[in-house]
């Protein structure tokens, strides 16, 4: 099986205008996603109640809206993110009736009991990661081994980063790219890219750089990281072409990949493939260079054992760049 991130769709909450324009947005995916009425009106709620609080509350608040898919079922996801004052106390904000001024009255409560999937992550300081999810099938969403998220630079609206994502058996890949440049042109790259991995047979990290370098020849290239993920063996794999950062996080030890210079499907390229111990706590984040290497989850109590889309927010809200796409994906090295 595999899955490739969709387009997402992100809205900046500096006007109590844009809180309309999201709803809407959100309803129309929803409505074209088949959801049932009685979903896409709590789909509304949530994203009126969580735009509500970013303008009233937060700093630099987003909101990510993106369709989501398993091999039976779709739906859709908002993920909140903001650099606001945080929350120190979540089970008070999670009692139903309780608010916070100029909100709707339900709180976090509701926003929890309405979506089929919820999970909340803040810091007292730091702000907020909140991801709400509606399926069209009422069912316990599988748990996620690996999640990521794009975002395009200020004044672009298409991202030429990307991610993808697969398993088969016991071993899992990954890749993330970052096509040239900025615009179309380089979103073509990246999906050229995402298509080539997803119907590729699983072989090695090398072998599928290899295949990507080939198979990108036609469009202006890319930097590329393939990270494969072998639990039965205690290992990581990985292979990359470019600036592609990639950070095996082992409790307090920290340890970064290697990603060889060069620009798949031009030029020649020195292609090798690197190995790594994992243990089955391991987690590998991975991200393009619109994302600082300078972040750490020192100073986030319980983050890493959290859900991969939870870390990866945290990683692009505060060391992402506004002057280029930004990816983020984490991996836990046991799915």
């Amino acid at each position: 099986m595999s899955s490739v991130t969709p387009v997402p769709s992100w809205f900046r909450f500096d006007e109590e205008s844009v809180v309309g324009a999201a709803r809407r947005y959100a309803v129309e995916v929803a409505q074209a996603l088949q959801l049932s009425e009685r979903k896409v009106a709590d789909l509304a709620i949530v994203v009126t109640e969580l735009g509500t609080n970013l303008i009233k509350h937060a700093t630099e608040g987003v909101l990510l809206v993106r369709p989501v898919r398993e091999v039976d079922n779709a739906g859709l996801e908002v993920v909140s993110v903001d650099a606001g004052p945080g929350i120190a106390d979540l089970t008070r904000f999670h009692r139903d009736g309780h608010t916070t001024a100029g909100s709707l009255g339900i709180g976090l409560g509701a926003v929890a009991r309405l979506a089929d999937r919820y999970d909340v992550y803040s810091t007292p300081g730091r702000g907020t990661v909140l991801i709400a999810q509606m399926w069209q099938q009422q069912k316990d969403p599988p748990s996620a081994w690996a999640e990521g998220l794009t975002r395009p630079m200020t004044g672009e609206h298409v991202t030429g980063d990307g991610y993808a994502i697969r398993r088969e058996g016991n071993r899992s890949q990954v890749l993330v790219c970052d096509g040239l440049g900025h615009g179309p042109l380089a979103a073509a790259a990246t999906q050229a890219a995402l298509h080539i991995f997803g119907s590729a047979p699983m072989e090695n990290p090398a072998a599928l750089v290899n295949r990507l370098h080939r198979g990108l020849s036609h469009t202006r290239g890319a930097a590329l990281l393939v990270a494969q993920i072998d639990p039965d063996e205690a290992l990581i794999r990985v292979c990359g072409l470019g600036n592609i950062a990639g950070t095996i996080l082992n409790g307090h030890e920290r340890r970064g990949v290697v990603s060889m210079p060069g620009i798949a499907g031009h030029g020649k390229a020195t292609i090798r493939e690197f190995e790594y111990p994992c243990t089955p706590h391991s987690l590998l984040v991975a991200h393009s260079d619109g994302v600082s290497d300078k972040w750490s989850l020192d100073g986030y109590p319980g983050l890493e054992s959290r859900s991969p889309l939870l870390i990866a927010a945290t990683v692009l809200r505060d060391a992402g760049v506004r002057r280029d796409d930004a990816c983020v994906l984490a991996a836990r090295t046991h799915p």
